[in-house]
């Protein structure tokens, strides 16, 4: 009798883990991530300015290592502006509204 072995799929994570391998470490991503780990940790114990010193580093570091997503996000930041500035038009054509209509009621209430 042939005892033929069968594939077994892989499963996500072991399918994830190899993409990871393959990749080469990015060691401004962990230095990014220390810092901001140390930053907590200082906020944690009550150092403040050592903290906050750390986590901006930090930040620093990660906006370093993510540009093109930075890029992108500054490249989107005039379309979300100009939909706040038609929104914001919007609420204060309708508080003007509202003002009209409380000024009429006000007339025909003060008679």
């Amino acid at each position: 009798m042939v005892v033929v072995p069968l594939p077994q799929p892989e499963d996500e994570l072991t399918a994830k883990l190899r993409e990871c391998e393959d990749e080469p470490l990015s060691w401004v991503g962990v230095v990014a991530s220390g810092s901001l780990i140390a930053g907590g940790v200082l906020l944690v114990t009550g150092q403040r300015r050592a903290g906050l010193v750390a986590a901006a580093s930090g930040a620093a570091l990660a906006m370093l290592d993510q540009e093109e997503t930075l890029r992108s996000w500054l490249d989107l930041l005039p379309v979300y502006i100009d939909q706040i500035q038609g929104l914001l038009m919007q609420v204060d054509g309708a508080i003007k509204e509202v003002d009209a209509q409380r000024l009429r009621l006000h007339r025909v209430l003060g008679r």
